[in-house]
């Protein structure tokens, strides 16, 4: 009994192919919890495709990477001199995004990035002539931005990427090969043309992985249905029942992150009424939980357990019988599977 990812394996794979074709020298991902696939699938996955270069997130990730994955391993996030140490090979190249960071790594395989108007790390355009001095006459992997995934304020993500191409060049600093995230194919065509001695590589992880919806499924295991009457006290708290129904236990609890929800950025009036709405709902004990059954979402009866979750199933709907499974709408990027299921 588990709560189960479902993946349509040839249709799953056809996109990431699709993928690498419009991306050409894609850097696939795999970070965190493997956007609910984990690490290690995504790197025998990134095998598959050919890729040479597969992006982590952390030293320790590149540590256990390289046990999967042959080819070089980028670590995303950057360097600094106190961080713990970790046995890595020459396989893998470290991100600097400070001068003290590329003199302490100075001959060593990096990638430097750049500062963004993302305002999350990276040198700095003044730092650039110290930069230069920090790194010599040492090779350099190449040079990165992330960019933001919005701009209200209407900038062309373009211009940024090629004021820091020409900032680079200005300052003697080779820029043969430039790392971008969140870039769409008609960017990186229009970087190509203004920057023609520059290999743009995409690193990608949420589009390659994430970006066929229907290759992936969410399915939670029922593990009890039992009938309660209006009334009637149950869960940790004790709550009276609101209405005659059944209490279904489905696999999926805070430990796979079901009911963990991160904050999010509201734009407008409709998606602000509708966050006010279930706030309120809330405050009286009532939260729509993932799991559907019948084409309909069910409420949680309780806050989810560690390992299971309750929802409130009404009396006029047939229930499932034990063994059956729940469709869920989970984030894959908080989500710990217990099984990942080929098909």
């Amino acid at each position: 009994m588990a709560l189960s990812l479902y993946v349509a394996t040839d249709r799953w794979r056809a996109h990431q192919r699709s993928v690498l074709t419009a991306f050409p020298g894609t850097v696939p991902v795999a970070k965190g919890n493997g956007y609910g696939l984990r690490n290690r699938r995504l790197a025998e996955e990134a095998t598959l495709l050919g890729a040479g270069m597969l992006a982590v997130g952390t030293v320790q990730e590149a540590a256990a990477a390289q046990q999967w994955f042959e080819g070089d391993l980028l670590v995303l996030t950057p360097y600094r001199i106190s961080e713990d140490g970790a046995a890595l090979s020459d396989r893998v190249v470290r991100t600097v995004s400070t001068v003290d960071g590329a003199q302490a790594l100075a001959g060593g395989r990096i990638v430097v990035e750049c500062m963004t108007s993302l305002r999350r790390h990276g040198v700095r355009e003044e730092d650039l002539v110290k930069l230069r001095a920090a790194i010599g006459d040492a090779p350099v992997e190449g040079f990165a931005v992330h960019l933001p995934l919005e701009r209200p304020d209407g900038s062309d993500p373009v211009d940024e990427v090629s004021r820091w191409v020409e900032r680079l060049q200005a300052a003697a600093l080779p820029v043969e090969t430039m790392f971008v995230s969140h870039l769409d194919t008609d960017a990186l065509s229009r970087l190509g043309r203004l920057h023609p001695g520059t290999d743009f590589r995409s690193r990608i992880g949420t589009r390659l992985w994430l970006g066929d919806e229907d290759a992936l499924e969410c399915r939670a295991t029922v593990l009890d249905v039992t009938g309660i009457a209006r009334g009637e006290r149950y869960g940790y708290r004790q709550q009276k029942a609101a209405g005659d129904g059944r209490l279904l236990v489905v696999t999926g609890g805070t430990a796979h992150g079901v009911g963990l929800e991160a904050p999010k950025y509201v734009h407008g009036l409709l998606p602000r009424a509708k966050g006010i709405a279930r706030a309120g709902l809330a405050s009286v004990n009532r939260t729509l939980s993932p799991f559907t059954w019948t084409g309909r979402q069910l409420w949680f009866a309780e806050p989810p357990h560690m390992q299971v979750s309750i929802l409130h199933l009404p009396a006029e709907i047939a229930p499932p019988a034990v063994g059956e499974e729940l469709r869920a709408v989970l984030r894959h990027t908080t989500t710990h599977f217990d099984r990942i299921v080929d098909h």
